[in-house]
């Protein structure tokens, strides 16, 4: 069975895949000191507590952390006897080699992205990602990576507010009852979703506009769901995407 991971800013995820289905999935905070020992003390336990029992012979990483990639390499080969496929190194290869500027390195999740998005959706999309932060992935018609946009992340913009301006609280995104808001609160919860709303909405126009071709958008991502609410931004939402981009890459690989 394969592990796959996919190592953010702030979570990783370890999902396991029995070539058919994800068999479990589990997430934990992203944290560079961890050791090889940790990560297979952690992963079995949960296992066990949910009495899977699957014999992984096969690791893929995506890691946006480069610190935590050696680790993760020696995690894989200590506990399940396998050199691991880390995407973005040298002896990963990719469907469609991204079409960027030379000596630009692109983010691994982005390249996850892109072949997940294109193996569900085809070529010519958006992919917006609201993680730490908030990216626009544009894949072009044969499934290349062509270029994109990053944004503050909308929990990075709330920490912000509250940690420059001391008097303006910690709070959580939701969708605020009208645009004017008659507290603190609610003037702050306006001001994040709607100007992401215009963010989202303004960033995925001028890309078509550029780009001259029809564009489907594709979110993903935890606060996707929540921004659908408003508006029809999206037209379609993968929650999953990462991990599946993760096998798609695999598979390819495998099959080289």
């Amino acid at each position: 069975m394969l592990l796959a991971i996919d190592c953010g800013n702030t979570n990783t995820v370890f999902a396991i895949w029995d070539g058919d289905d994800w068999v479990a999935s589990w997430r934990t905070a992203t944290e560079w000191q961890r050791t090889a020992d940790q990560y297979y003390v952690w992963l079995t336990s949960l296992m066990q507590f949910q009495k899977i029992e699957a014999d992984i012979t096969e690791v893929i990483v995506s890691s946006t952390v480069p610190r935590v990639v050696f680790n993760l390499r020696v995690f894989a080969d200590r506990y399940f006897n396998c050199r691991p496929i880390v995407v973005g190194k040298a002896d990963c290869a990719l469907p469609v080699n991204p079409r960027v500027d030379i000596g630009t390195q692109v983010g691994p999740d982005r390249l996850v992205n892109t072949a997940g998005a294109y193996d569900r959706h085809g070529g010519d999309l958006i992919v917006v990602d609201f993680g730490t932060a908030t990216t626009f992935d544009v894949v072009a018609h044969d499934g290349a990576y062509v270029g994109g946009v990053i944004a503050p992340g909308v929990n990075l913009s709330l920490e912000a507010l509250h940690n420059a301006a001391a008097a303006l609280p910690h709070v959580d995104i939701s969708k605020p009852q009208q645009v004017v808001g008659t507290n603190t609160v609610a003037c702050m919860q306006s001001g994040v979703f709607w100007g992401y709303i215009g963010l989202v909405r303004e960033i995925c126009a001028r890309i078509k506009a550029e780009r001259g071709v029809a564009m489907r958008v594709v979110s993903t991502g935890g606060l996707a769901p929540l921004f659908q609410q408003a508006e029809a931004l999206f037209d379609a939402f993968e929650d999953d995407l990462t991990m599946h981009g993760l096998t798609v890459i695999h598979r390819y690989n495998k099959e080289l």
